[in-house]
This record gives C-alpha cells, sequence and structure tokens, in this order.
C-alpha cells in the first residue's frame, strides 16, 4: 500500500480494468424475500484455522502505533499477526537509523516499539525486509538484531512489498533502485535475501511478493522475463522461500466487491498450481498469506465489515494462514453516505481523529472503532486456532455461510446478509452434526451499530438476517461426542486418470472402540456425495468426469457408530483420456491481464475423415467468455462454449488437424477449460 496521500488515487489507477461485473440487485420493497436455504456439511472438512490467522498492519507513519489504547484493541479484536513498517514504506525503510527517505516516519514507531506492541497484543509480526532501496545484508542484519540480540522469535520475513508495480509492467509506485526491474532481478535478489537471511537464523520464514491470479499484472510477461510475474519468481526463487505473499483490493462498488469474494477458492486454486508448476521438489511446503485487503467503497461502515469477514473466512477455509486488512490508523479521505451511515473514506479499522482540509468534517475521536473493526472481532468470535473449517452454501447469492467445527464438538455458523436493505429469513439444514434442542448463542453486528451483541435466543434451524448483518450462531452438539475415533491424515490422490483416481490416507487412531471403516466423499459444493467406503486405507474411486476438479475427505466410523471429524481435504484434477479419436490443444497468448489470444487446434485421429464438426466446452467459472472469433462460429450461452466451423474448414482429414482463434475475457481467475468434446467425443487434450 502507497503513501497515505496518494493511496486512493493510486489503487483506483491500478486495479484491474475488467468488464463490468453485472450487481446483485436486491428484491423490491413490496417483495417478500423467500427464505434462504443454508446447508452447512460437517463432514466435508476445509483447512484447520492457524493461530496467525486475523492479521493487521501497522505503518510507520502512525504515531500511535506503540499505544497501549490501540494495543488493547487489537487484542479485544483477536488479532493474531501484525504486519511493519507498512506497505510501499517498506520499500524505503531502513531499521537501523529509523528513516524513510522521501517519506514520513512518526516518532514512537520505531522496531522495538512496535515489537512491544506485538507482544502486548499477544500477536506475531510479520516483517517486510526493504528490497526497493535496501540489500540483502541490511534484512541480515535485521534478523541478526530481532532474533539473536534481542530474543524475539520474530518468525516471518517477506521481501518487499508489491514490488510488481516498480514500472516493469508501466505503472510505478514502489521504490525500486535496482537497474534491472524485471521479475527475474527480483527472484534473484530474493534467493540472495533468503541466503543472507537464514544464515543468521536458520528457523525464519523468508516470503516473497506474487500477484493474485486474475487481477494486475497476472498473465502479464514484461522484458526478457521468461514468463509473468509469479511464474519468474517462482521459478528462480521458488526452492528457496517458505511463503508467498498477496495484495487483493477487489475495487468497485460495495455490491462488486462483495460478489468478488467469490474469486477467492479460484484465486487461491491457481496460486496452488503456480507453486506446483514452477516451485520446484516440495513446493506444497510454500504457504500463502494475504497481507492487504480493503475496498474501495464503505472503508469505514458496514460494507467492509462484511467484506472483512466473509473474505478473511474464505481465504482461510482455503488453507491462507494469514489475512490482513491495510490498515490499523490511516487518514480520512472523501467522506459520503453509506447505507445511511456516514463514511470517512479511511482505509484503517480504527479512527485517527482527523478532519478534512477544510475542516468541514472530522472523523470519531481518536482509536473509535470502525465497522471493519467490529467485523475483525466477530471473526475472533467465529473461527478460533483449532478449529476446522466446514462446508457451508446457500441458494441465494446475497447471503453467504461459512462454518467451523470446534475440539469440543461445538459448530460455529457465520451468516452475512450483503442486501443493505432487505431482512432475510433462513432455515439452515445440518449433515454430519445434530444441534441441540437449546437456544444456540447468537452475535450479531447490524448496520450502523457500535458493537457486537450477543445472547441466546431462537433456534438452529431457523432465524432472520437484518440487512447488512454479520450473524455467528454457536451450536451445542445434541449427544456426547466422546469416544469417536480421531480424524484421518490428509488424503492424497494418485493414479489420476480422466476417470479414476486412488485416495490414500493414514489411519485414523481409534477412540472407544475399534475402527470399522473409512468413508469417502466428495464435496460438491455443500453437498457431500459418498464415493464409497472400505477397511483400508486406500480407495480407487471410478466414474469420475474428465476435466473436472474433486475435492475429497475421509472420515472413519467404529464398530458403535461413532464417526470422526472430516480429514483436511484433497483436492485433484481428473484429465482428458489417454486415447481417443480427436485431441484438442488450446493455446493463450499475449495476455493483457483481462484478456488474451486464444486458440484451439483440431486433431482427428481416426482413419476416416470427419465431415463437419461441433467442438464443445464449459468454461470452469461464470467470468469467462469468447469475446470474438475466427475461423469458425463462436457461440456462448452462459459458460457453455460451441464452435462450428466455416465451409473451408469443416472437414477434418485422417490425421489431419484444423485450428480456428478468438479473443478470450476474463474479470477474476482465468482457470482454463481442460475438458472438450467433439461430435459428442471427449477429446485428448494435448
Amino acid at each position: 500500500m502507497q503513501n497515505p496521500k496518494a493511496r486512493a488515487a493510486l489503487l483506483a489507477s491500478l486495479l484491474l480494468a475488467v468488464g463490468a461485473l453485472s450487481g446483485i440487485n436486491p428484491p423490491t420493497a413490496s417483495a417478500a424475500p423467500d427464505s434462504v436455504a443454508v446447508t452447512v456439511n460437517a463432514r466435508a472438512g476445509l483447512a484447520t484455522v492457524p493461530d496467525t490467522a486475523l492479521g493487521v498492519n501497522h505503518a510507520i507513519w502512525d504515531q500511535h502505533l506503540g499505544s497501549a489504547e490501540t494495543s488493547d484493541l487489537l487484542r479485544d479484536a483477536g488479532v493474531q499477526m501484525m504486519r511493519y513498517p507498512g506497505g510501499s514504506y517498506a520499500d524505503i525503510y531502513h531499521w537501523k537509523d529509523h528513516t524513510a527517505p522521501g517519506g514520513y516516519v512518526a516518532p514512537g514507531t520505531d522496531f522495538d516499539t512496535f515489537m512491544a506492541a506485538v507482544r502486548r497484543v499477544g500477536a506475531q509480526p510479520m516483517i517486510i525486509a526493504n528490497y526497493g532501496t535496501g540489500s540483502p545484508a541490511e534484512a541480515a542484519d535485521w534478523v541478526r538484531y530481532a532474533n539473536v540480540t534481542k530474543g524475539y522469535g520474530a518468525k516471518y520475513w517477506t521481501v518487499g512489498n508489491e514490488n510488481y508495480g516498480n514500472g516493469h509492467y508501466g505503472a510505478a509506485w514502489e521504490a525500486d533502485d535496482h537497474p534491472d526491474k524485471s521479475a527475474t532481478q527480483y527472484a534473484r535478489l530474493v534467493v540472495e535475501y533468503a541466503d543472507a537471511m537464514k544464515a543468521v537464523d536458520p528457523s525464519i520464514k523468508v516470503g516473497a511478493v506474487l500477484t493474485m491470479p486474475g487481477n494486475w499484472p497476472d498473465g502479464i510477461t514484461a522484458g526478457s522475463d521468461p514468463g509473468s510475474w509469479n511464474q519468474t519468481v517462482l521459478s528462480l526463487a521458488g526452492p528457496k522461500i517458505d511463503f508467498v505473499d498477496v495484495h487483493w483490493y477487489p475495487g468497485g462498488t460495495a455490491a462488486e466487491s462483495l460478489a468478488r469474494i467469490s474469486h477467492i477458492p479460484d484465486a487461491t486454486h491457481l496460486l496452488r498450481e503456480q507453486l506446483a508448476r514452477y516451485a520446484g521438489p516440495n513446493a506444497a511446503r510454500i504457504g500463502i498469506s494475504f497481507t492487504e485487503l480493503n475496498v474501495d467503497a464503505g472503508r469505514t461502515t458496514q460494507p467492509a465489515a462484511l467484506f472483512l469477514a466473509d473474505a478473511y473466512s474464505a481465504l482461510l477455509e482455503n488453507g491462507v494462514f494469514s489475512a490482513h486488512w491495510w490498515n490499523v490508523h490511516n487518514g480520512i479521505g472523501t467522506v459520503s453516505e453509506v447505507a445511511g451511515q456516514t463514511d470517512y473514506g479511511d482505509f484503517g479499522m480504527l479512527s485517527s481523529g482527523a478532519c478534512t482540509e477544510d475542516g468541514s468534517v472530522c472523523e470519531p475521536p481518536l482509536n473509535t472503532p470502525f465497522a471493519p473493526y467490529h467485523g475483525l472481532t466477530m471473526m475472533k468470535r467465529f473461527a478460533q486456532p483449532g478449529d476446522q473449517f466446514v462446508r457451508a452454501g446457500t441458494d441465494q447469492p446475497m447471503v453467504t455461510a461459512h462454518a467451523v467445527r470446534r475440539g469440543n464438538g461445538d459448530l460455529a455458523v457465520l451468516l452475512v446478509n450483503k442486501d443493505p436493505d432487505t431482512a432475510y429469513p433462513v432455515t439452515i439444514g445440518y449433515a454430519g452434526f445434530i444441534p441441540s434442542a437449546g437456544a444456540p448463542t447468537v452475535s450479531t453486528l447490524a448496520n450502523g451499530a457500535t458493537g457486537i451483541a450477543t445472547g441466546q435466543s431462537g433456534s438452529a434451524t431457523s432465524r432472520t438476517l437484518p440487512p447488512y448483518s454479520l450473524t455467528t450462531l454457536v451450536l451445542r452438539p445434541a449427544g456426547s461426542t466422546a469416544g469417536r475415533p480421531s480424524a484421518p491424515g490428509q488424503p492424497t490422490a494418485s493414479g489420476v486418470t480422466d476417470r479414476t483416481a486412488t485416495i490414500s490416507w493414514p489411519a485414523a487412531a481409534p477412540g472407544a472402540s475399534p475402527i470399522a471403516k473409512y468413508e469417502v466423499y466428495r464435496q460438491n459444493g455443500a453437498i457431500g456425495e459418498q464415493l464409497g467406503e472400505t477397511a483400508a486405507t486406500s480407495f480407487t474411486v471410478g466414474n469420475l468426469v474428465q476435466g473436472t476438479r474433486y475435492t475429497v475427505n475421509v472420515l472413519a466410523r467404529d464398530t458403535a457408530g461413532r464417526v470422526s471429524w472430516s480429514s483436511p481435504p484433497r483436492t485433484f484434477d481428473t484429465g482428458s483420456p489417454a486415447a481417443s479419436a480427436c485431441t484438442v490443444r488450446f493455446t493463450t497468448s499475449g495476455d493483457w491481464g483481462n484478456g488474451y489470444i486464444g486458440g484451439i487446434d483440431i486433431t482427428n485421429n481416426g482413419t476416416s475423415p470427419i465431415n463437419g464438426w461441433t467442438l464443445t466446452w464449459t468454461w470452469p467459472t461464470g467470468w469467462q467468455q469468447v469475446s470474438s472469433g475466427w475461423s469458425a462460429t463462436w457461440e456462448q450461452v452462459g459458460a457453455a462454449v460451441r464452435v462450428i466451423p466455416t465451409d473451408d474448414n469443416r472437414q477434418i482429414a485422417a490425421g489431419g488437424s484444423v485450428s480456428a482463434g478468438f479473443v478470450g475475457a476474463y474479470s477474476g481467475p482465468n482457470v482454463l477449460p481442460t475438458a472438450f468434446t467433439l461430435n459428442g467425443t471427449v477429446c485428448t487434450t494435448a
């Protein structure tokens, strides 16, 4: 994040230029909303909540960074990780003399003061080493001072901040004194930084800066780099790093920002695909952090609170180890009214007490919590370290749901109503969990509220969600969970073909009774589909669909009928047939950040010519499309694409090929298709 005075303008100019995303239109005032069906599937386990989950940013221009009042507020909100010295300032900051040439450094913001605040909060630090104007030696000295001289035990260190913004791709806001500003040079120096820093303390974790898939400059190759920023950095620095660091400002209106949270599962999936493809052996060890998040509209009001809780939950359930809000304090921006509340346009979650330049509008007193602070506090009540996220979903896009299962058997459900005008009744159904008949503990953050209201009321299966609200239910199980088996270990998938996969897992430990069998489930949204069961610790699944992403879990059931928690998930993709009458090669080139030139090459593997053909595929997401095409007639309905030949290429000779091209567009993570059908036959994908 940039200098606070220039932040809003720079963000607006640097956000990915995407096609208009259809807003979600709430029902008219006269229409009574239908009941929303919420499904919580405790059999469909996701990631476990880490002790670094809830993060915030501190900045050296904030004179209140080290105050006891600020630290106590962050502690009360459940903050577990604090990032320093503050976005783009990290690339001009020199820790030894506590200076940032070209920027403002407030008194009382040096590293020791920051660490005292971290300790008062009970959090862990995330420290950004100066890449732009620093050196590997300076970073190594910082590690030495922090962990050898002072014994702070600072574990997480990132090399630089948003370094793709150094002008290499045309936009320049990040300081970078290196004559070579390429992704290649950044990656080479990350290796030098990691080597120098780990020579001082081998126990630290070093992170490299990546970009969010589907956001600028994702997909763009510049200069002599061998590929895009992410590909280049991972290919050269992957073996030396322990995590990657990503920022995300979705932009747009409040409704658009809230809708774009649906990008997170595909974005994190693509990040892991990039790690696996480019980062070298054992790339699964590399973690993912999102250390800057915020919105354009409603920064101090309810949209920011809803976005924080919804986005943090989506990131954490997809295995991100830390999510950070930008910022603790920041400063007043453009003042507006959002859903009946005054919004100060401030990126901070706590008021800085500032006024507009003409003095006409002032924020509330210093450290007054804004709405995102309450959203963070709701996350503390909802998802605690050691809880396991489980699948939850709804049939209404204005309402989203998340859920966690706790070690004591409780289940917590977070419900987000993104409609500023409509209260939605919800009916909640549970799979793999039976709630007790008692009233659940209910926490609610309503629009304009100055805090979270908590009490016991209602039932576990029905509720009415106020407009623009966060609601958390904590439910007790109907019976005892004592004596159940432990959860099986994380499965692996081997021998994956277009139709089959072998799922294997570490055995569960028995509880009060011997383990009778294991049950293998596929996650299909919030619905669990049992794929099979076995007494062994391996199971081969058949009848899979080509070119499809599968997420599976395993549960253990003992001879008394007790069922374990779900294993961690395993995600894999089926391929195309090893042999087919046709082969399709799908290519992309010239990506410009929200579009590319696409091509298809179709080969006839048969012994007879094909006279007339139709090629079809389905985009993996709803934000991908064919804008235009040539050498064929291109049609798209929903996510389904249909390609019909022209007169001059309707025949494909035996062993011959034809080609056609198109302009592809996307406004989110660009997950490419892998399954193609020619005249009803599934083709091999080249």
